[in-house]
Protein backbone atom coordinates (compact mmCIF):
# COMPACT_ATOMS: atom_id res chain seq x y z
CA UNK A 1 0.00 0.00 0.00
CA UNK A 2 3.05 2.40 0.50
CA UNK A 3 3.68 2.95 -2.44
CA UNK A 4 0.46 4.03 -4.19
CA UNK A 5 0.20 6.79 -1.39
CA UNK A 6 2.55 8.99 -3.43
CA UNK A 7 0.59 8.29 -6.80
CA UNK A 8 -2.56 8.94 -4.89
CA UNK A 9 -1.08 12.18 -3.30
CA UNK A 10 0.05 13.03 -7.26
CA UNK A 11 -3.22 12.45 -8.83
CA UNK A 12 -5.46 14.62 -5.65
CA UNK A 13 -3.13 17.64 -6.52
CA UNK A 14 -3.70 17.45 -10.22
CA UNK A 15 -6.66 19.61 -10.20
CA UNK A 16 -4.94 22.35 -8.24
CA UNK A 17 -1.95 22.11 -10.48
CA UNK A 18 -3.88 22.81 -13.54
CA UNK A 19 -5.77 25.44 -11.85
CA UNK A 20 -2.38 27.16 -10.53
CA UNK A 21 -1.47 26.86 -14.54
CA UNK A 22 -4.31 28.40 -15.88
CA UNK A 23 -3.93 31.44 -13.05
CA UNK A 24 -0.19 31.91 -13.96
CA UNK A 25 -1.30 32.04 -17.87
CA UNK A 26 -4.30 34.12 -17.66
CA UNK A 27 -2.15 36.65 -15.28
CA UNK A 28 1.00 36.49 -17.53
CA UNK A 29 -0.98 37.16 -20.90
CA UNK A 30 -2.61 40.12 -19.15
CA UNK A 31 0.73 41.35 -17.97
CA UNK A 32 2.92 40.86 -21.09
CA UNK A 33 1.33 40.26 -24.50
CA UNK A 34 -0.17 44.02 -24.22
CA UNK A 35 3.68 44.67 -25.82
CA UNK A 36 3.09 43.15 -28.64
CA UNK A 37 0.76 45.11 -30.51
CA UNK A 38 2.66 48.05 -29.17
CA UNK A 39 5.64 46.72 -30.96
CA UNK A 40 3.57 46.00 -34.50
CA UNK A 41 2.33 49.38 -34.29
CA UNK A 42 5.48 51.12 -33.60
CA UNK A 43 7.01 49.44 -36.62
CA UNK A 44 3.66 50.26 -38.59
CA UNK A 45 4.56 53.87 -37.87
CA UNK A 46 8.28 54.04 -38.70
CA UNK A 47 7.70 52.27 -41.81
CA UNK A 48 5.29 54.95 -42.97
CA UNK A 49 6.98 57.86 -41.79
CA UNK A 50 10.69 56.68 -42.61
CA UNK A 51 10.37 53.80 -44.72
CA UNK A 52 11.85 50.18 -44.57
CA UNK A 53 15.22 50.48 -43.81
CA UNK A 54 14.47 53.54 -41.62
CA UNK A 55 12.32 51.40 -39.70
CA UNK A 56 14.85 49.01 -38.84
CA UNK A 57 15.96 50.60 -35.03
CA UNK A 58 12.22 50.20 -34.22
CA UNK A 59 13.17 45.97 -33.95
CA UNK A 60 16.69 46.64 -32.87
CA UNK A 61 16.18 48.75 -30.17
CA UNK A 62 12.73 49.91 -29.46
CA UNK A 63 11.31 46.73 -29.29
CA UNK A 64 14.08 45.64 -26.82
CA UNK A 65 13.29 48.34 -24.89
CA UNK A 66 9.60 47.48 -24.58
CA UNK A 67 10.42 44.43 -23.32
CA UNK A 68 13.03 45.63 -21.38
CA UNK A 69 10.51 48.22 -19.32
CA UNK A 70 8.36 45.06 -18.84
CA UNK A 71 11.11 42.88 -17.15
CA UNK A 72 12.27 45.79 -14.95
CA UNK A 73 8.28 45.90 -14.11
CA UNK A 74 7.74 42.03 -13.46
CA UNK A 75 10.96 40.90 -12.46
CA UNK A 76 10.43 38.18 -15.46
CA UNK A 77 12.62 36.89 -18.02
CA UNK A 78 10.84 38.00 -21.21
CA UNK A 79 12.04 37.62 -24.64
CA UNK A 80 11.52 37.14 -28.10
CA UNK A 81 13.25 34.32 -29.83
CA UNK A 82 13.11 32.38 -33.31
CA UNK A 83 14.85 29.60 -34.99
CA UNK A 84 15.94 31.86 -37.81
CA UNK A 85 17.35 34.80 -35.39
CA UNK A 86 17.74 38.33 -36.16
CA UNK A 87 19.79 39.19 -33.58
CA UNK A 88 21.69 35.89 -32.05
CA UNK A 89 22.64 37.42 -28.72
CA UNK A 90 18.97 38.07 -27.70
CA UNK A 91 16.87 36.28 -29.90
CA UNK A 92 18.53 32.38 -29.49
CA UNK A 93 16.24 30.34 -28.34
CA UNK A 94 16.96 27.68 -25.22
CA UNK A 95 16.13 23.81 -25.37
CA UNK A 96 13.04 24.20 -23.73
CA UNK A 97 12.05 27.39 -26.50
CA UNK A 98 13.15 25.35 -29.36
CA UNK A 99 11.22 22.22 -28.39
CA UNK A 100 8.30 24.61 -28.11
CA UNK A 101 9.24 26.74 -31.80
CA UNK A 102 9.37 23.58 -33.38
CA UNK A 103 5.72 22.01 -32.06
CA UNK A 104 4.65 25.42 -32.91
CA UNK A 105 5.91 24.84 -36.89
CA UNK A 106 4.15 21.04 -36.22
CA UNK A 107 0.79 22.49 -35.07
CA UNK A 108 0.52 25.50 -38.04
CA UNK A 109 1.80 22.39 -40.75
CA UNK A 110 -1.51 20.63 -39.42
CA UNK A 111 -3.83 23.85 -39.94
CA UNK A 112 -3.52 25.16 -36.39
CA UNK A 113 -4.13 28.98 -36.35
CA UNK A 114 -1.35 30.56 -35.23
CA UNK A 115 -3.06 33.23 -32.91
CA UNK A 116 -4.17 30.64 -31.07
CA UNK A 117 -0.89 28.93 -30.30
CA UNK A 118 0.86 29.06 -26.93
CA UNK A 119 2.24 26.93 -24.47
CA UNK A 120 2.55 27.33 -20.05
CA UNK A 121 4.28 24.95 -18.06
CA UNK A 122 5.67 24.69 -14.37
CA UNK A 123 9.38 23.53 -15.42
CA UNK A 124 12.41 23.34 -12.02
CA UNK A 125 15.39 25.00 -13.36
CA UNK A 126 18.80 24.84 -10.73
CA UNK A 127 16.31 23.11 -8.49
CA UNK A 128 13.82 26.13 -8.30
CA UNK A 129 10.17 25.80 -10.32
CA UNK A 130 9.59 28.00 -12.85
CA UNK A 131 6.70 28.97 -14.61
CA UNK A 132 7.71 28.85 -18.25
CA UNK A 133 5.06 30.50 -20.86
CA UNK A 134 5.77 31.11 -24.61
CA UNK A 135 3.27 32.86 -27.55
CA UNK A 136 3.51 32.19 -31.19
CA UNK A 137 4.09 35.70 -33.39
CA UNK A 138 2.75 34.88 -36.51
CA UNK A 139 4.64 36.54 -39.70
CA UNK A 140 2.29 39.52 -40.51
CA UNK A 141 2.31 42.60 -43.59
CA UNK A 142 4.65 44.62 -41.87
CA UNK A 143 7.01 41.73 -40.66
CA UNK A 144 7.11 41.03 -44.42
CA UNK A 145 9.01 44.57 -45.51
CA UNK A 146 12.29 43.10 -43.57
CA UNK A 147 11.34 39.35 -43.28
CA UNK A 148 10.46 38.19 -46.89
CA UNK A 149 12.04 36.36 -48.90
CA UNK A 150 15.87 37.42 -49.91
CA UNK A 151 15.28 38.25 -53.22
CA UNK A 152 12.46 40.12 -52.87
CA UNK A 153 14.27 42.21 -50.51
CA UNK A 154 15.93 45.79 -51.98
CA UNK A 155 19.60 46.13 -52.12
CA UNK A 156 19.50 49.31 -50.00
CA UNK A 157 17.34 47.34 -47.12
CA UNK A 158 19.53 44.05 -47.55
CA UNK A 159 22.83 46.09 -47.01
CA UNK A 160 21.23 48.17 -43.48
CA UNK A 161 20.32 44.73 -42.75
CA UNK A 162 23.53 43.52 -43.04
CA UNK A 163 25.26 46.45 -40.88
CA UNK A 164 22.28 46.35 -38.44
CA UNK A 165 22.47 42.19 -38.55
CA UNK A 166 25.57 40.67 -39.67
CA UNK A 167 24.83 37.21 -38.72
CA UNK A 168 20.95 37.78 -39.74
CA UNK A 169 18.87 34.20 -40.90
CA UNK A 170 15.63 35.62 -40.49
CA UNK A 171 14.52 35.96 -43.96
CA UNK A 172 12.85 33.66 -46.11
CA UNK A 173 9.45 33.57 -44.60
CA UNK A 174 5.78 34.08 -45.58
CA UNK A 175 2.83 35.68 -44.21
CA UNK A 176 1.16 33.60 -41.34
CA UNK A 177 4.24 31.55 -40.97
CA UNK A 178 5.67 31.14 -36.93
CA UNK A 179 8.16 34.50 -36.88
CA UNK A 180 8.75 33.28 -33.55
CA UNK A 181 7.73 33.86 -29.94
CA UNK A 182 7.49 36.25 -26.82
CA UNK A 183 8.99 33.97 -23.73
CA UNK A 184 8.44 34.48 -20.46
CA UNK A 185 10.16 32.59 -17.38
CA UNK A 186 8.84 33.45 -14.33
CA UNK A 187 10.06 32.28 -10.76
CA UNK A 188 7.84 30.87 -8.31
Amino acid sequence: MKTFLPLTLLLAALPAFAQDIAALTADTKKTVLPVVPKVVNAMQEAVAEKGVAGAIPVCKEQAPELIKEKRKETGWDIRRVSLKTRNAERGTPDLWEVRQLADFNIRAANGEKIDTMEKSEIVTIDGKQVFRYMKALPVGDVCLKCHGPADSLDTGLKAKLAESYPDDQATGYSKGEIRGALTVKRPL
